[in-house]
């Protein structure tokens, strides 16, 4: 068990040199959505704010780390892309209250955003 619980989830959100910003996403509320992220997640993931992730073509991104638990299950990383309005944010925090990887099936809506990383990205990850 880690000092977070055994069923907590953890939630990287790339915000660095695209993901995150009005320059390459001008209109979309990035304060408003990371806010929903974390308050609909509370006590279920931590949400790390993290560098870039190495994959600025589907910004924005978010990890989803299973927790210990659904690590244990066989859960592995789901890198969402285009993380932009409250729908994707729902899908994530719906399937992180639910369990998230390993746990729980991914949501219909967060599978849709699913995508595989690059090596480098993955590689990145892991650091």
């Amino acid at each position: 068990m880690t000092a977070y619980g055994d069923d907590v989830c953890t939630l990287r959100v790339c915000r660095d040199c695209c993901c995150g910003t009005a320059t390459k996403h001008p209109g979309v509320d990035h304060d408003g959505l990371l806010d929903r992220l974390e308050s609909r997640t509370r006590g279920r993931a931590r949400v790390l704010r993290s560098a870039c992730l190495l994959a600025c073509d589907e910004s924005n991104v978010v990890v989803v780390s299973p927790s210990p638990a659904g690590r244990r299950r066989g859960g592995r990383p789901v890198w969402v892309r285009r993380v932009l309005d409250a729908d994707a944010v729902d899908a994530i925090t719906d399937w992180v209250a639910a369990g998230g990887p390993g746990v729980a099936p991914v949501t219909p809506e967060a599978a849709a955003g699913a995508f595989a990383p690059t090596s480098l990205a993955r590689g990145y990850l892991e650091t």
